[in-house]
């Protein structure tokens, strides 16, 4: 390619500051430097943890900074000491590294890696170190990925090489809500064939979840939102009972134990609110229910009396669905394309870039489970 060994100008959506929005800039992309790979970005999902930084985190040094997390591409270039990929291969960036060397990488009980942007960045969510300019500026990469640019630079350890007939535009999701939810529910919670489930919040990493619980042979799945308009969508997921809180007086661990003679088997937060995390603790049924704790936030602290817990209830956390992820989103683009798992179902808008702000107001507003930017 031209562009090989030279700083590439392309738009990207920065995001200068907090609560602010996100303003199409031309951008310099530096070269890749040793075991980074430079990538074409041709789609790229908006997710609530890019609103979740912009509206919420807000952390001080986290900006400018180009948001964007799950998307997929196409190798542009490679810089020293790669040799896994090579220009033209269709690959998936990963806020989540695997360095298949670490003491967690190493181990089957975890999918997080000590490499990366996340060994020292969750407040500002993202590393010090960059690729990106604007404005004779240093631009900060979210998540060391910034999928709301045209090319990006990721490091190797955190690039996952797909299938190349695989459609970049729909399989951008299994960079994080997809793999998110459907991971929570099938790796972290575990779910057993015939199984009573409740999944707090219907957005698409909820959504997942309920995919999940249902591959995983739940008996019943209990969707609960107060948008009622979402049920339809969780029943083409797999939901079989829908709960919005707003219709009871009670608190929605009385109504959902009412419902399942004493609380469900296993239960999933995917809102990313302290509140909602206990309400699904309080759910699972005493003795063995597991909950899992998988909406993003860092804001607050979490609380329960003891007593939930010294009664046998598990709470637990989910990262990335617990996938690996260059080695588990690969398989997971296959379950796709092999129909086994559903991606186009979750997509509720597609727009060019420049409309990025429109879709992160249709987010705030619960008006899309997911929208695909082109960056084409």
């Amino acid at each position: 390619m031209a562009t090989v060994g030279k700083v590439i100008k392309c738009k990207a959506a920065v995001a200068w500051e907090a609560n602010k929005p996100l303003v199409i800039e031309e951008i310099e992309v530096d070269v890749p430097h040793a075991n980074e790979i430079r990538i074409k970005i041709i789609a790229t999902g908006v997710c609530h943890t890019d609103l979740y930084h912009l509206f919420e985190g807000k952390h001080k040094d986290g900006f400018p900074v180009v948001l964007g997390h799950e998307g997929a591409g196409i190798v542009e270039s490679v810089g020293p000491g790669v040799t896994e990929f090579q220009p033209g291969d269709k690959v998936i960036p990963l806020f989540v590294s695997q360095c298949g060397e670490c003491r967690f990488c190493q181990s089957p009980k975890t999918n997080q890696c000590l490499e990366g942007w996340s060994s020292g960045g969750h407040e500002t969510m993202s590393s010090l170190e960059t690729r990106f300019t604007c404005r004779g500026q240093k631009v900060l990469q979210f998540t060391g990925t910034s999928t709301f640019s045209q090319y990006t630079v990721v490091n190797q350890i955190a690039v996952a090489k797909i299938d190349p007939s695989a459609p970049l535009d729909t399989v951008c999701l299994l960079g994080c809500g997809v793999c998110t939810g459907f991971g929570a529910a099938v790796n972290t919670a575990k779910v057993e064939p015939g199984s009573t489930c409740a999944v707090f919040g219907l957005g698409a990493v909820g959504l997942a979840a309920v995919m999940g619980c249902h591959s995983a042979g739940a008996k019943r799945i209990i969707a609960v939102d107060l948008n009622p308009d979402k049920f339809e969508k969780a029943k083409v997921f797999g939901a079989t009972d829908f709960v919005n809180p707003n219709d009871h007086s009670e608190p929605i661990s009385q109504v959902l134990s009412k419902m399942t003679n004493g609380g469900v088997d296993f239960s999933l937060e995917c809102v990313g609110n302290v509140g909602v995390m206990r309400n699904a603790l309080e759910s699972c049924v005493q003795g063995w229910g597991v909950s899992v704790v998988v909406g993003w936030t860092d804001l607050h602290d979490v609380a329960t009396r003891p007593i939930q817990l010294i009664g046998g209830r598990t709470w637990k956390g989910s990262y990335f669905g617990g996938f690996k992820g260059k080695h588990d989103v690969p398989q997971m683009v296959k379950a796709y394309l092999d129909k086994k798992v559903k991606l186009d179902e979750f997509i509720t808008h597609r727009m060019p870039l420049e409309s990025v702000n429109d879709a992160i107001d249709l987010m705030k507003n619960g008006k899309c489970i997911r929208t695909i930017l082109s960056l084409e």
